[in-house]
């Protein structure tokens, strides 16, 4: 994949897909910016992927933060004097809830990091992109984002409007050089758990959406979702704009 060089800022990069995406950016030559809200992980995975030369630099905080996001374009910027490709990973669960058992503070965190985040580093990012002439957007959606039974009403709401912050990106910008993607992952291997408190689980809310995950065929790994990154973040992929691609091993077929 033509990746060489690029700069890429990966958030949630400490574990998961945005570490796989990160490990496979860097490997492919690419020039990484690494974001986590987890400074210990952080650390061991920049250490890690930076030996032997790869070229990687990362950044602790919460990306809910506007200053957290958009210093994570400023510091790829200020490191390697461009930015490339921002994949927008990091995220968190809710607690399976419907409308009629939603709370403000669980509706407001889901909100402020799956959807303020990414829009606050792609609002930094694409400015500089258009200047560049040319930028990519990899946003990570979910099934959840394009079907309406994979988890409560927060957490689909918030990766339906990333779904569709990318598409009007892909739109607005489609003739100055810059594409915006998402990628629909199914149930994959992660950590994503570990958002959640299990004494504030919703019992009927998880058990409607657990009839929904019965028909998931089977789950991914976290390197699936980062192989199908690093294409839509290559020049091979250079006429995909506006794609939202479910990688689910044929869950939303059914």
């Amino acid at each position: 994949m033509q990746v060489q060089d690029k700069v890429v800022v990966v958030t949630g990069a400490g574990s998961g897909m945005g570490l796989a995406m990160a490990r496979r950016f860097v490997g492919a030559g690419a020039r990484v910016v690494a974001g986590d809200w987890n400074g210990e992980r952080l650390d061991e995975a920049v250490e890690q992927l930076g030996r032997g030369g790869g070229a990687i630099v990362g950044a602790q905080g919460n990306i809910a933060e506007q200053a957290t996001a958009e210093g994570l374009v400023d510091l790829a910027i200020s490191s390697f004097g461009r930015i490339d490709v921002v994949v927008n990973n990091a995220g968190v669960m809710d607690y399976m809830q419907g409308i009629g058992e939603l709370s403000d503070d669980i509706w407001r965190r889901v909100m402020s990091i799956n959807v303020d985040g990414p829009m606050y580093t792609m609002r930094r990012a694409v400015p500089r992109m258009v200047e560049q002439g040319n930028g990519a957007i990899i946003n990570i959606a979910s099934v959840g984002g394009i079907r309406g039974g994979a988890a409560g009403v927060a957490y689909t709401a918030a990766k339906h409007a990333l779904v569709g912050m990318t598409k009007n990106t892909a739109w607005m910008y489609a003739k100055r050089g810059v594409r915006a993607n998402a990628i629909a992952p199914g149930g994959t291997m992660t950590n994503i758990a570990e958002t959640m408190l299990r004494e504030r689980m919703d019992a009927a809310g998880a058990a409607r959406a657990g009839e929904y995950a019965a028909l998931a065929p089977a789950y991914l790994d976290p390197d699936d979702i980062a192989a199908l990154a690093l294409f839509l973040a290559s020049d091979e992929a250079r006429h995909i704009n506006g794609a939202v691609i479910p990688a689910d091993a044929g869950w939303t077929a059914a």
